[in-house]
């Protein structure tokens, strides 16, 4: 048969033997696994190569990650994004202060700010997030079923009271009527020193970084059918921003650090070169 086929014998024979199970393949498949789960079934083998690295000193390429995820059948369900309308009405806008610097040089100098919608049973909530530009962290975020200026400044007021009332930042924002009201510019002038900047009229890139952490949301945690009510619409934004984007989740501007990481990073740093300055 072998003569027939054109195998050589030997090959034959060792087809015959049991393979030997190695165990580190199997504790780092379950590893991938464990990784794979905690992040909604979202990480991809980028993603799992750089939390493996960072969080069990285990090194592996990105194809064999992938290989590994193919054998157990784990792929990335990622959905596509949706285009966010704005409204027509304008209030008082602002210029475009920030012009596309994307990099500040540390935390509480640069925050931006947007709104997204988020689908629930029956209609829509409305998702408005404070995002420093630093380590790209989440420092304030408001669920509501209204896009309205209250949602906005409650937003910006929890970014403001969490990062101890920081003076002199730099707000930015796209020109959506709950950021150019006299509602939200009153929430703005109770943060000492603040000055706000606005994107140009529908140039979606000049608040790109804003616009990133929403699709990440869709794409890594949202279900397809959005979810069953406001509430657990909450409860999952909460999961995803404390419990996977903030403290797992590797991010490729802090190269592949978390957001939580790179801050911690920054603050390490500088209280370092007090002590020896």
């Amino acid at each position: 048969m072998c003569k027939l086929f054109g195998v050589m014998k030997s090959s034959y024979y060792y087809g015959l033997k049991p393979k030997p199970i190695s165990l580190e393949t199997v504790k780092t498949k379950a590893l991938i696994c464990q990784i794979f789960n905690d992040s909604n079934r979202s990480a991809g083998a980028r993603s799992i190569v750089v939390i493996l690295m960072n969080e069990h000193n285990i090194k592996l390429s990105r194809y064999m990650v992938g290989k590994l995820m193919a054998q157990m059948r784990l792929k990335s369900c990622q959905l596509k994004t949706h285009k966010y309308k704005h409204a027509d009405e304008a209030h008082k806008t602002h210029n475009n202060i920030l012009n596309r610097n994307f990099s500040p040089s540390a935390p509480n100098e640069v925050w931006t700010g947007d709104v997204t919608y988020i689908r629930i049973k029956g209609g829509w909530c409305y998702l408005a997030v404070v995002l420093d530009l630093y380590a790209r962290r989440i420092v304030g975020f408001a669920v509501s079923d209204s896009p309205d200026s209250v949602l906005t400044a409650k937003a910006l007021q929890m970014a403001y009271n969490s990062r101890l009332k920081p003076n002199g930042v730099l707000f930015h924002s796209d020109q959506g009527t709950h950021y150019t009201s006299a509602r939200f510019a009153e929430s703005v002038a109770s943060c000492e020193g603040m000055i706000q900047s606005m994107s140009r009229s529908g140039n979606c890139w000049d608040n790109a970084p804003t616009e990133r952490f929403f699709r990440s949301f869709k794409t890594e945690w949202m279900p397809k059918g959005g979810y069953e009510n406001i509430a657990k619409a909450k409860s999952a934004i909460v999961d995803y921003i404390w419990g996977y984007y903030q403290t797992v989740r590797p991010h490729s501007f802090n190269d592949y650090l978390t957001p939580l990481a790179k801050e911690k990073r920054y603050f390490n740093q500088n209280l370092l070169s007090g002590v020896l300055n």
